[in-house]
């Protein structure tokens, strides 16, 4: 709510009245001509109905703050009675009390001490008492004392420009919906062509954009506008060459259980398939069609016992009924094929329980992954043979996903972070990618199909796709333009409703012009956040020059230097400014002199924040809040990820990347470093059943026959534990070897193996702007975010 300050003089009748706006400028000064008091030669002298007509017009639909605010209602009450005014229901808020609640133990509260207390100043004047008691003096100081207390209040509220980047569409951030609303509109259209073609044929749609420019942003709008009723899968860039699809795949299913409204998105899919089928002409409607459509509208509202409670025989009847109708749609429509049946049954399975447990180890069935015998018992699912192809299998699971949509609504696939596809050592991954497209768009119908581009990635991907590719995938193509200073400044004040304070309060004219000429959007955002810091919390602005590595001492001398020079020049202002003052008054308040002047005259040297650091810690903090979330973990993703992180170290380390082989046996997923004459072994063994004791049997033979090398075993904690005799015994023998090692990956070797990760992914991808090689000297040398993976590669770790 927009507000004024108000200050009325006058005892007991009004005589004066002033009002400063939320900018701090006095727009009105009024004097009442029957109670001046020897002013009657004063502009602005007006009767008393005029004056308080003239109030109330300026402060409709305003918030008013006065200093000791009780006084100034009984004088405008009394003041509207004289003249024959109705009382207006006003809103008031007093700054004496709100000094009160905010700075506690205050010797007084008047505004002359609150205003010398906190040199207030107003014109470049401290507080004068000989100036005093007089509307327009007053109201003046009541708004720097009134912002004083907003800026305190701010230091309990987050930054609201500090979340500048948007990492997947499930995110929520403040969103001005006239930028790229034309380019929205365009998506949308996409949308319902797609809905209102009889064939549900698929469609592509490329957004190209600068880096920072908003493409992930566009698509959590998208999000925000159809999760109530689409299906939204969000894929990042695949890091193997070999499971491209399965890679998609395992990200389409972690997005499947993201909720939309009450439920995951699974369960929307299924039981809107469930609705359309029990609707259609061709097909009788029975009783039991009536009672599960009623308790779904239920669950929906989140009665999640509607189908009844878990483990009944009512719930189990009920659940199979609705896998029953969509198995008899699909085989009236669709070929059963290799896994299809399979896979509805799981997908039913997973809406049919409510205890996450069970809905976890669907999810992993649901991944293609084989299960232990007792985890397979438990939910009543036949287990997967090791001959499964997991891209075969990915992509008829898409298939049925998009051939479900057809009786729901259309798919939306986003794949975003694809920059670093276009890097020489991805050149493989790349080409996989493109077939894995072209293979969604043959067999996956229903689908709007969106790829986050930058402009350079997107000409690449033209010259390296073929035309049938490109084809499909640019029959849309939105371009992202750098919004207009205007636009930036409607984003900064949608960013600021989360605070009672708005931007022109906050920010000097200085401030915002610094903050506009950034471009892209991020870049001007980043740079509000720092001077929201700054105006806040006094954190000094960074140099924008600054590198990102460590600085060596005599860079810190010259920092420390710089800065006192910094105080020294400020300090000298603000004694300057205290001569001045007791040069025009001998009433000063000094008690408070010393802590006023303590941050320029005796504060540390403030370095600015080193944005590394800055991405580690808030990267880290979203990790280990999602460590427990539902994530499907491949050894192939895993070595992808590791590969990734070889192939950046390269830059600052030299070492050579190989595989063994053992005939044509299946080994883990692995990587051979060759540092010198050492050799060592990482890899991933994420499967459970018969094809871990497989694969751990065909491992060990490995270490046995390589002794010159190092072998680690990466399993991650999450995963089932490994029950069974012969793969216990296995991974004993492992252990016991002189050269092999078993390794659980625990929740800190995870987030940080993660986050080195994502950390080189973000500056491929230009969502940091620092350079790779500054940033991996930096994460090699500091001990907090020293992975004990980089000793493997040759680095030394740092002392504690």
């Amino acid at each position: 709510m927009d507000f004024v300050i108000l200050d009325t003089e006058g005892n007991p009748n009004l005589s004066e009245l002033a009002i400063v706006n939320s900018q701090g400028v006095v727009i009105y000064e009024g004097f009442c001509d029957g109670n001046s008091h020897g002013f009657e030669n004063v502009l602005n002298l007006k009767s008393l109905k005029t004056l308080l007509t003239e109030f109330l017009t300026i402060v409709e639909d305003k918030k008013i703050i006065c200093h000791y605010a009780e006084h100034d209602i009984d004088i405008l009450k009394r003041s509207f009675r004289q003249v024959g005014l109705a009382w207006e229901n006003l809103q008031f808020d007093c700054t004496w009390i709100l000094a009160k609640n905010c700075f506690p133990d205050l010797e007084s509260y008047s505004l002359e001490y609150l205003s010398k207390y906190f040199n207030l100043r107003a014109n470049n004047q401290y507080f004068l008492p000989n100036m005093a008691h007089t509307a327009r003096y007053d109201a003046t100081f009541t708004y720097h004392l009134y912002r004083k207390i907003m800026l305190e209040n701010l230091k309990q509220k987050p930054n609201p420009f500090s979340s500048s980047r948007v990492d997947t569409p499930f995110q929520h951030h403040p969103d001005y919906l006239d930028t790229y609303h034309r380019e929205f509109q365009i998506l949308q259209t996409a949308l319902n062509s797609i809905k209102s073609d009889s064939n549900h044929q698929s469609k592509g749609v490329v957004v190209i954009g600068e880096p920072g420019t908003g493409k992930t942003h566009l698509m959590m709008r998208l999000a925000n506008e159809r999760l109530s009723s689409n299906r939204l899968l969000f894929i990042r860039q695949p890091n193997n060459a070999q499971s491209v699809l399965y890679h998609i795949y395992s990200r389409i299913l972690e997005s499947l259980v993201e909720k939309a409204v009450n439920l995951p998105q699974l369960d929307s899919l299924i039981i809107n398939s469930f609705r359309k089928i029990v609707s259609l002409n061709d097909r009788e409607v029975k009783q039991k069609d009536i009672e599960i459509i009623k308790a779904l509208y239920d669950l929906e509202d989140n009665s999640i016992n509607a189908l009844g409670k878990e483990n009944t025989q009512r719930k189990r009847e009920y659940w199979q009924y609705i896998e029953k109708t969509i198995n008899e749609w699909w085989i009236s429509n669709y070929a059963a094929g290799s896994f299809a049946l399979s896979i509805i049954k799981g997908m039913v399975k997973y809406c049919s329980y409510t205890d996450y447990k069970y809905r976890n180890v669907i999810t992993r069935w649901l991944a293609g992954n084989i299960l232990t015998d007792e985890e397979a018992e438990k939910i009543s699912l036949p287990n997967w043979g090791e001959e499964i192809s997991k891209e075969a299998f990915s992509l008829e699971a898409i298939s049925v996903l998009g051939k479900l949509s057809t009786l729901d609504e259309p798919l939306i696939i986003i794949f975003d972070q694809l920059e670093g596809l276009g890097l020489s050592h991805n050149q493989e991954i790349l080409l996989n990618f493109g077939e894995a497209i072209k293979e969604i768009f043959t067999h996956v119908p229903n689908s709007l199909i969106i790829l986050n581009l930058f402009p350079d990635r997107w000409e690449k991907f033209q010259t390296t796709f073929d035309q049938s590719i490109i084809g499909r995938v640019g029959q849309y193509q939105v371009s992202l333009r750098q919004p207009t200073e205007v636009e930036v400044k409607s984003i900064l004040k949608v960013k600021m409703q989360s605070v009672d304070i708005t931007l022109e309060q906050l920010f000097s004219p200085e401030d915002l012009e610094d903050i506009l000429g950034k471009q892209p959007i991020r870049a001007a955002l980043n740079r509000a956040a720092k001077y929201y810091d700054y105006r806040v919390n006094g954190i000094p602005l960074p140099d924008e020059r600054k590198p990102i590595r460590e600085l060596d001492s005599n860079e810190k001398i010259e920092q420390q230097l710089k800065f006192l020079q910094q105080q020294q020049q400020t300090s000298i202002e603000v004694l300057s400014q205290l001569i001045q003052a007791i040069q025009t008054s001998n009433s000063i308040d000094f008690s408070n002199l010393q802590d006023q002047l303590a941050p320029y005259l005796f504060g540390e040297t403030a370095i600015p924040p080193n944005p590394v650091i800055e991405y580690l810690n808030e990267h880290g903090t979203e990790l280990e809040q999602k460590y427990h979330n539902a994530a499907i973990i491949s050894d192939g993703d895993d070595i992808g990820k590791l590969r990734n992180i070889a192939e950046a170290l390269t830059h600052i380390q030299s070492f050579k990347l190989t595989q063994y082989r053992l005939g044509k046996r299946v080994l883990p997923e692995h990587i051979v470093i060759e540092h010198g004459q050492k050799h060592h072994v990482i890899a991933f063994l994420e499967i459970s059943g018969t094809p871990f004791t497989s694969r751990i049997n065909n491992f060990n033979e490995l270490v046995i026959n390589n002794p010159q090398s190092k072998f680690d075993l990466i399993r991650d904690e999450r995963q089932p534990e490994i029950t069974g005799k012969v793969g216990k015994e296995r991974i004993k023998q492992l252990e016991n070897s002189a050269n092999g090692n078993f390794i659980l990956f625990n929740k800190k070797d995870r987030i940080l193996f993660d986050l080195i990760y994502d950390l080189i992914i973000s500056i491929y991808n230009k969502d940091l702007d620092v350079d790779l090689e500054s940033a991996l000297t930096f994460v090699t040398t500091h001990q907090e975010w020293y992975h004990w993976i980089f000793s493997i590669f040759g680095f030394t770790p740092p002392k504690k």
